[in-house]
Formats: C-alpha cells, structure tokens, sequence
C-alpha cells in the first residue's frame, strides 16, 4: 500500500470538469489527486503561414505552470523574457501527442490551439496536460462543426497519457511528485484510445531498468491509459458544464 493509500497498480481518483470556463471553444479543468491543470482549445479560421493553400489544418499547444503551483513561488517565464527548457520540451509533447489523433485533410484549413496551465503540481502534469488537452480539443471541434468551420471528422482516435515507474522496487502507476521525486525509474507513456503506443519517455533515474521491467510498466501504463480513455469517451458525451469522475477504474 503507497502512502496515498493506493494500490500500486491503481490510478489517483480523477475529475474533468467540462467548460470550466466559458470563453474558450474547448475548455476542462483536470484534477488527478492534488494535481489541478486548466485545458483550454482555442479553434480559429486559417492555418500559420507555412500552411496555407494546402488544405491541411493544424493542432499545436502551449503549456506553461502558474507561480505558486508547488510549494515555493517561481517567477513567470514572461518576467524573465523567455521559456525553460522544459517548458518548451513539454509543450511539444502536448502538441505532438495530439496531432497524432487528427486527421489534418478533415480538420480544413482551421487552427486549434491548446493552452495547458498548471494551477497546483503534485507530479503528472504532463500526463494529465495530454489527457485533459484531448477532451479539450474534441469539444472545440464538436464547435466548429456545428458552426460549418471544419468539413469533416477529424478525430481519429483519442489520446491519453500516464506515468509510471519503479519505487522501492515496485513498478507504481500514476506517480504524486512524493514518488516522483524518488523513483529508479520514471516514465511517460502516451497512447491512444486503441491501445497504439504514441510516445514513451523512459530514465533510468537511480538505476537501470531490465527489459522486463520495462514490459512491466507498459503494460501498467496501458491499464491505466484504457480506464482514461473510458472516461474521456464518457466526458466527449457529457452535456455542456457537466462533472466526470474516474474512480479505481469506474466512470460517473
């Protein structure tokens, strides 16, 4: 038994609640344990430059952690006049794990844009951004297709994400920083709703990891991406403002 009390094969209960906020065409707020991440898509006529003419779309994201998300206060990346390196780096992620779901002929010549704000940080906010981001986006895109802004369906299958790793020597799935910060092994898995691998992103933080070890955390990652994705088919049907929990596996 972890310290939250968890199983080590067990997700952190997790709420999306839908249109959290009003202005964006996609909006849900995440809370995965005590970590809460504010997704928000952003659906717009016209494609960057470098796109036009193609009839292509185009699905990019920014994510970025407010001041006091941990416990101690950072200073804002715009103070400082430009982004961390891991800003950047997670940012591509989340665009990159999105793009894998769309169909870009579909999408039409439009831009979505995903902010992903991280308003408290208790590890897995990658995880949750990518998780949430996808809920976020196909409610942008329900949007634009009632308005007759994108032609067809461009969603090709969903996309979520969880972390796991080796603690004490226990593969554990879905890491609070407590684990996080003390893992031999973390890892990022990104996978669609079929079950298709999207990205993995593996250190051997303390010590290197088997072969084994490896095969045993995908597949605790899988688990736990396939109780996501219930729960992310089940909010695409939520009504407008509704509430969507994923409880030990169980979707209300």
């Amino acid at each position: 038994m972890r310290k939250d009390g968890r199983k080590n094969d067990q997700l952190r209960d997790m709420t999306f609640h839908l249109d959290w906020v009003s202005a964006p065409e996609g909006a849900v707020l995440v809370e995965a344990g005590n970590t809460r991440v504010l997704c928000s898509a952003s659906l717009t006529e016209g494609v960057p430059r470098w796109r036009r003419d193609s009839g292509l779309g185009w699905v990019t994201a920014e994510y970025a952690m407010l001041p006091r998300a941990t416990s101690t206060r950072s200073t804002r990346e715009s103070v400082k006049g430009k982004l961390g390196g891991r800003t950047q780096e997670i940012s591509r992620l989340i665009g990159r794990a999105l793009r894998a779901g769309v169909d870009y002929q579909a999408l039409g010549e439009n831009t979505i844009e995903i902010d992903c704000d991280v308003l408290q940080a208790d590890g897995g906010t990658r995880t949750a951004s990518i998780t949430g981001a996808w809920i976020a986006l196909q409610r942008a895109i329900k949007v634009g297709k009632t308005n007759g802004f994108i032609p067809g369906e461009p969603l090709k299958d969903s996309i979520c994400a969880i972390s796991v790793g080796i603690i004490d020597g226990e593969p554990r799935l879905d890491l609070p920083y407590e684990e996080d910060v003390r893992a031999e092994t973390d890892m990022n898995v990104v996978m669609t709703g079929a079950g298709k691998l999207v990205e993995v992103q593996g250190t051997a933080e303390g010590a290197p990891f088997s072969r084994e070890e490896l095969s045993q955390l995908l597949d605790l990652a899988a688990s736990g991406c396939e109780a996501l994705t219930r729960a992310q088919l089940f909010a695409a049907q939520a009504p407008q403002g509704a509430r969507v929990t994923l409880v030990d596996g169980v979707v209300a």
